[in-house]
């Protein structure tokens, strides 16, 4: 099975350009035979927080990364109990917003997890 790339396979670059306005056309004609495409200032007027779209996680940022990142390596709070030293219970509790995580439980959990410890915090 092939494995995701890390990378997008172009590098994409954003080009901000100053010039006379009667060419702007032929400009912007002679980018777009290479790849490029034009970005207007308006089009992130339609953007939202993403607190505001899923407005499910921004009341437990901490628990929701914690579950995420135990899902993303498949294990279950059980596996990252053994793993860490943590009482399940309390790993429960942390992912549901119900105990604290301090820096240094974010340490060990994050090693184990293999993401950055400031991700719980």
């Amino acid at each position: 099975m092939l494995e995701q790339t890390k990378k997008p396979p172009i590098n994409m670059i954003t080009l901000t350009l100053k010039g006379p306005e009667a060419n702007k056309g032929q400009a912007v004609k002679a980018l777009k035979r290479l790849g490029f495409t034009v970005l207007h200032a308006d089009e992130n007027e339609n953007t939202i927080p993403w607190r505001d779209a899923f407005p499910e996680f921004s009341h437990n940022e901490v628990g929701a990364s914690l579950a995420g990142a135990r899902h993303k390596k498949g294990m279950t709070q059980e596996k990252l109990s053994e793993s860490t030293g943590i009482p399940r219970r309390h790993i429960s509790e942390m992912e549901n917003n119900k105990r604290p995580l301090g820096k240094t439980l974010a340490q060990k959990i994050a090693g184990v997890l293999e993401v950055d410890y400031r991700v719980f915090l």
